[in-house]
């Protein structure tokens, strides 16, 4: 049996809610409350798999505020946000509140409950035009994370980077590493093969940028 507490700061939203969810033999409503602060008391009396959580509610503590505040006094809680705003700022916000799930209230009645019980089995939830805002968001860091070649560089690469860009000659570099000018050409070659440039004036621009001089631009 699913125990679910339902925070919502209209009473016809519940009571639709608790009749919906109490039809189903695998759920059982076991508590409401009004607003986060009243949901977060509730929470830690009644001990729920799952709480669906209203994010607007003007009077007293907001979802997302008591989302946060009850993860951290019931880590196990799994957290269903219940929301009518479809756009990022929100989404990512109730992520890191702590929220398990989030589903819009325009969302049909079977996708409401295919979330509780997705939840209350361990899993994360969130509507379908989320998870594919979500996965661009991820792989475009996975992207940028690629692309950012410096995590590319041994630390001896980016010692002789550093010292080409402060100046020095092939001949000084070596002499201050104790390695042979031979060794700072080969560094040299393999940082321009990595960084994909062709002159000194692109490695120095580059050290720069990366802040390997103490300062960046």
């Amino acid at each position: 049996m699913i125990k679910i507490l339902l925070c919502d700061d209209h009473a016809v939203v519940r009571m639709g809610l608790k009749m919906l969810l109490n039809n189903h033999p695998d759920m059982e409503v076991i508590g409401e409350a009004s607003e986060g602060n009243e949901g977060i008391q509730r929470a830690l009396e009644l001990q729920p798999n799952v709480v669906v959580m209203d994010l607007s509610m003007p009077h007293g503590k907001d979802g997302l505020s008591a989302t946060s505040e009850l993860k951290k006094l019931m880590p196990e809680v799994a957290i269903l946000i219940l929301t009518m705003h479809d756009d990022d700022e929100y989404l990512f916000r109730t992520i890191q509140a702590g929220a398990s799930g989030c589903i819009l209230k325009s969302a049909p009645h079977e996708e409401l409950l295919v979330a509780i019980r997705s939840l209350s089995n361990g899993n994360a939830y969130l509507h379908p035009s989320a998870t594919k805002r979500v996965m661009e968001e991820y792989l475009g860091s996975v992207k940028q994370g690629a692309a950012d070649s410096i995590n590319l560089l041994s630390d001896r690469e980016k010692e002789v980077l550093t010292l080409i860009a402060k100046g020095f000659s092939n001949k000084e570099i070596a002499g201050q590493l104790v390695i042979s000018v031979k060794t700072v050409e080969s560094h040299k070659g393999n940082l321009m093969e990595k960084l994909k440039m062709k002159t000194r004036h692109e490695l120095v621009a580059f050290a720069l940028k990366k802040g390997l001089l103490g300062y960046g631009i």
